[in-house]
């Protein structure tokens, strides 16, 4: 993100490269970053005469770079954006030619997505000098909690610690889903909330009550009538809880606190370091391996593996969910 800010605060205060090579797992950024150099390197009015939108599918690398060696009409530069550039990834190397004396009145912008060039390759190289290489990686899941809180503050909010952990068990590491729902929030919200659990399940459609969020926590306190009643109300809504995700989040529930006993120092720096919490959640981490013994944990990650078998169709007889998930939960508490 720190790199995104200085290419940005680089074209505000007028050092425009002449090249933008826009490459990596995750998509978001250089979805910004385009859209950042499309809406503020030229004036409006120039923008018609000046401004071209290419996408890989549909070009060739000669034609990008005909289109490149223009020259702009009554307009000090012109903007050539070459969105997903990754369809032309095998003969992306024959811009090289035009790479080693790009034209300066021409600013060209590669989405390379999901995709990286070889660094070793004379073409890569060759456009970290002359103009700007940018790798978009994509961020671990303990990472985007942080990110989360980054861009609600950029936009003055702030969010709890549930509510951030709901949307990371749900949307995952996507960030421009991410973003999208928050999008969502901050058009209700008025800059200075702090965002709930509440704002999420009235809002975006996450239950704060029936979720895997909670069927974990209720597993840890061994709270047997609470989870079967989150079980159920899975069982009603397969679509909206598939059975693959639930047990692939209990699972992963369990192989945390396998590795929180295997821990030798069990400081709450390190544990929420080596297990990847939010150190907000530890006190129900503590209870789940007073709750369940190593051995204990050891068998139930041996069943839920069963479970996640069967939960694919392998050697269950077609079982309906609501089944599987009643064997899942009978397995953990006994």
């Amino acid at each position: 993100m720190d790199e995104v800010v200085k290419i940005v605060n680089d074209i505000k205060a007028g050092d425009i490269k002449p090249i933008y090579f826009l490459m990596g797992e995750e998509p978001y950024y250089i979805d910004k970053l385009s859209e950042y150099i499309e809406e503020n390197v030229l004036a409006e009015e120039e923008r018609g005469f000046n401004q071209t939108v290419l996408y890989g599918r549909d070009v060739s690398v000669d034609d990008i770079i005909s289109t490149a060696k223009r020259y702009p009409m009554m307009a000090e530069r012109q903007v050539v954006i070459v969105k997903e550039a990754q369809d032309l990834s095998r003969t992306i190397d024959k811009i090289e030619s035009y790479v080693e004396n790009p034209m300066q009145t021409t600013v060209l912008v590669f989405c390379y997505k999901y995709k990286t060039l070889d660094k070793r390759k004379k073409v890569t190289k060759l456009l970290g000098q002359k103009g700007v290489v940018y790798e978009s990686k994509k961020l671990y899941e303990n990472q985007v909690g942080d990110w989360i809180k980054r861009v609600l503050a950029g936009k003055k909010y702030t969010i709890d610690p549930k509510a951030n952990a709901m949307l990371v068990e749900f949307l995952g590491t996507d960030l421009s889903k991410i973003n999208n729902e928050l999008e969502k929030l901050q058009i209700i919200l008025p800059q200075g909330t702090m965002i709930t659990a509440e704002h999420i399940e009235e809002n975006i459609g996450f239950s704060k009550d029936y979720n895997v969020f909670e069927l974990r926590k209720a597993i840890g306190e061994r709270n047997q009538l609470k989870a079967y009643k989150i079980a159920e109300n899975f069982a009603h809504n397969p679509k909206e809880y598939p059975l693959v995700m639930t047990t692939g989040l209990v699972f992963g529930f369990f192989v945390q606190l396998l590795k929180y006993h295997g821990l030798k120092d069990k400081s709450p720096k390190n544990v929420a370091s080596a297990l990847g919490v939010n150190p907000y959640f530890l006190k129900e981490y503590d209870l789940a391996v007073k709750n369940y013994p190593m051995r204990k944990v050891s068998q139930i990650v041996g069943a839920l593996r069963d479970i996640d078998v069967k939960s694919k169709g392998v050697g269950a007889n077609a079982l309906p969910q609501s089944d599987l998930l009643k064997e899942m939960l009978y397995k953990i508490f006994n």
